[in-house]
């Protein structure tokens, strides 16, 4: 049962000189200590221990002196009710207001609490509380204002050739972190942990880490695009649509998980992907990539987009979206491509597809690379062969969708479940 508030008046306030600590509810108390000293304090479970505590409010009015006044002191616990709603510990947050005294470690904790809401990662609050208080140890109990890009290097250096990955997201979640308190004016001038014209220049470029991924031999490529079109017939579930999709387009899944309707232009047979959702580091930086849609890849859009979908919908949507306001689940095509060929990731069909471009194809090597999507030369020879590379993409797509559509191939497919 929930706690009564405003059990004290403030004639009852006035009147009070015995020793002791009168609850007004909701963990406001009134308390009077020897010597008539008068206090407001709020008493309540910390979130991050459970443990109770008292954060003081000031000094509370009385007959003949100036202090907080019983309105005045339940303001200031709702305050402090309405923070610990949110998981914000009220004496972690007023610690972290004190610009003169705030330390990295206290309002990166108080930080930490304000954004974990936002959080969908199950793992991310986790990460981020390791990389604050672990590998930001050494800066924890310096002030804010105090803290240097000389600090900030020795808390990357160690660890930025061996564990590169963290090291990056160590980086990114100190200079969030700085970026936060300038905003609440608790320190001031550049951030110590910016990458560009700072921290870029000062450590060591660190080896990018290659992953690969499962991919099928591309001769087998039309047995596994046979045996999801048998699965749809009989399931009729937009996933293997989705999974052959992918195959005819070499794109990446999110691509096509996240595509919305208003980005297919059916007349011109074309899928236009916005800049936003590119893989930036392979891309050439804020330019939206054009896909070339084989004459397949149009009947799949067509079947899974209602007639009068919006264009603000999801192409592919999820199981249980009729109305396409969600997307497709970000392993079901994984799922739906190892159903019938377990060796294989989406990410691999399109290793699949540019093995194939360069073994069978005599497209050059640039045309296959920007099919993919990927960064080709410098600015200079990126804008010039933007006038003439989709022309040929398109062949080279058609001549993928025809090979896809052969089924020539023998291969033993896992048995459908």
């Amino acid at each position: 049962m929930a706690r009564l508030l405003h059990k004290l008046s403030a004639r009852k306030v006035e009147t009070l000189n015995a020793k002791g600590r009168y609850g007004d509810g909701g963990g406001l108390y009134l308390r009077i200590a020897d010597g008539g000293r008068r206090s407001w304090v709020f008493r309540y479970l910390r979130p991050a221990s459970g443990g109770h505590t008292e954060l003081g409010l000031g000094p509370a009015a009385g007959k003949s002196r100036d202090g907080l006044s019983l309105a005045h002191a339940r303001e200031k616990a709702e305050e402090a009710r309405m923070l610990l709603r949110r998981g914000i510990d009220p004496a972690v947050e007023r610690k972290a207001k004190d610009p003169a005294s705030t330390t990295f470690g206290a309002f990166a904790d108080a930080f930490l609490e304000s954004i974990k809401s936002g959080f969908k990662g199950k793992n991310t609050h986790a990460d981020w509380k390791r990389d604050l208080e672990v590998r930001c140890a050494s800066i924890r109990s310096k002030t804010l204002q105090d803290i240097t890009t000389t600090d900030v290097l020795a808390v990357l250096s160690p660890i930025w050739l061996i564990i590169p990955r963290t090291a990056r997201e160590t980086r990114s979640r100190i200079e969030r972190v700085l970026s936060a308190a300038k905003a609440k004016g608790l320190r001031s001038g550049e951030n110590p942990a910016l990458w560009r014209g700072n921290l870029k220049e000062l450590l060591p470029k660190a080896p990018k880490s290659k992953r690969h991924h499962k991919a099928a031999p591309y001769k087998d490529v039309p047995g596994i695009v046979a045996a999801l079109r048998t699965k749809h017939s009989g399931a009729d579930t937009a996933v293997n649509l989705a999974a052959e999709y992918i195959m005819l387009t070499a794109v990446r899944t999110g691509e096509a998980r996240f595509m919305r309707a208003r980005e297919i232009n059916f007349e011109n047979k074309l899928w236009t992907i916005p800049a936003e959702r590119l893989k930036t580091e392979d891309h050439p930086e804020g330019r939206p990539h054009e896909v070339p849609l084989c004459a397949r890849a149009v009947a799949i859009l067509r079947a899974v987009m209602p007639k009068g979908l919006d264009s603000d919908a999801y192409v592919f949507a999820g199981q249980w979206s009729k109305d396409h306001t969600k997307p497709l689940g970000m392993n079901a095509v994984l799922h739906a491509l190892q159903k019938v060929y377990p060796d294989m990731t989406t990410h691999g069909c399109r290793s699949s597809f540019r093995d194939w471009a360069g073994d069978e194809t005599h497209f050059p090597r640039e045309i296959a690379e920007m099919a993919l999507a990927h960064k080709i030369g410098d600015e200079v020879e990126q804008a010039y062969r933007r006038g003439t590379a989709l022309k040929k993409r398109r062949e080279l797509m058609e001549a993928w969708g025809r090979y896809v559509e052969g089924e020539s191939n023998v291969v033993a497919l896992a048995t459908a479940s």
